[in-house]
């Protein structure tokens, strides 16, 4: 497909917003709703939407493409995903939206090691200070809060949540990127949502949903379209502007939640709560999502010191 830088940012925009305020709806949700209720939603409406589409382009996977391999992935692929949605799900019952998301990028890092490990591959030295940014950055960002890491409080479970969510997702990731070999993108999708609400129906609590009031059931409405905004539009990124510039976009995640946490207690006070940050930690904020930028794109900025230099010589 031909480059359309313009429309490739528009849409990777729109992902990074979507996903950025993903938390904060949520967070009114589970107030009321049990987190394993939400994601059985969230994950039918999804599945039910790319088998619909995929039926119309006769692109639905085939039986007898699988191999007992590919369900073995499949498996790793659907708990990968289902823990990551339960974990941060649960973890917005003990703390605010911003401390969820400034985890989003130990995913990242994480499938990095793994590469390391697993596909041998090599840990560029952009990624490696993207990584020392990331530990800076956390340190900074809890900077006032080192205390309550320490004890076993309700803050300290939510942290501890929000960090088992990113780093199981890495299962998710990895049978993704082997599965990609055979399928495409959306097909993997399918198949992880439809095996995660299966996963999440026998605990599912279906006549919660009648307990949400106005409002609460918008936010509820919100997330479970959340995820086809956001993936339909990532997947319309990378289809017309380049991975590393789509990653750059979707490093700023964390700082639209933040954004949208002000803007949304300006707004209505009474429902939303500002981030509870101090100066330091809005800086800390910056340094994570510095790090991943770094990480996603240093490649090509050390590329291109050298290309200069090579010139000025």
């Amino acid at each position: 497909m031909k480059q359309q830088p313009l429309l490739g940012f528009l849409f990777a925009l729109v992902t990074a917003m979507a996903w950025g305020s993903l938390a904060i709806a949520l967070k009114q949700v589970v107030a009321v709703m049990n987190a394993q209720t939400i994601i059985f939603y969230r994950f039918s409406v999804a599945a039910l939407a790319l088998i619909i589409l995929l039926g119309i382009k006769r692109k639905l996977p085939k039986l007898s493409q699988f191999t007992p391999h590919l369900w073995r992935l499949a498996l790793v692929g659907v708990l990968g995903l289902a823990g990551n949605f339960f974990f941060f799900n649960s973890s917005l019952s003990y703390v605010d939206p911003a401390v969820t998301q400034i985890f989003i990028h130990l995913s990242s890092f994480s499938m990095l090691i793994c590469g390391v490990l697993i596909f041998k591959e090599k840990l560029g030295v952009h990624q490696k200070i993207g990584l020392v940014l990331l530990v800076i950055g956390l340190g900074l960002f809890f900077n006032d809060r080192l205390d309550l890491l320490l004890e076993l409080n309700v803050y300290s479970t939510g942290v501890i949540l929000s960090i088992i969510a990113a780093l199981v997702w890495v299962g998710y990731g990895l049978a993704q990127k082997l599965m990609s070999r055979v399928f495409s993108s959306q097909q993997i999708l399918m198949m992880m949502y439809i095996g995660c609400a299966l996963l999440f129906m026998p605990v599912a609590e279906i006549g919660q949903v009648r307990e949400l009031d106005g409002f609460v059931f918008g936010c509820f409405v919100y997330c479970c379209l959340n995820t086809l905004i956001g993936y339909g539009a990532y997947a319309e990124a990378l289809n017309h502007w380049d991975v590393s510039k789509v990653s750059v976009i979707i490093t700023l995640v964390p700082l639209f939640t933040i954004l949208f946490m002000h803007l949304s207690h300006y707004l209505l006070p009474m429902r939303f709560s500002a981030p509870n940050l101090n100066s330091i930690s809005y800086i800390g904020a910056f340094i994570v999502v510095l790090g991943a930028m770094l990480s996603a794109i240093g490649h090509k900025l050390i590329k291109y010191i050298k290309v200069k230099n090579e010139i000025y010589r």
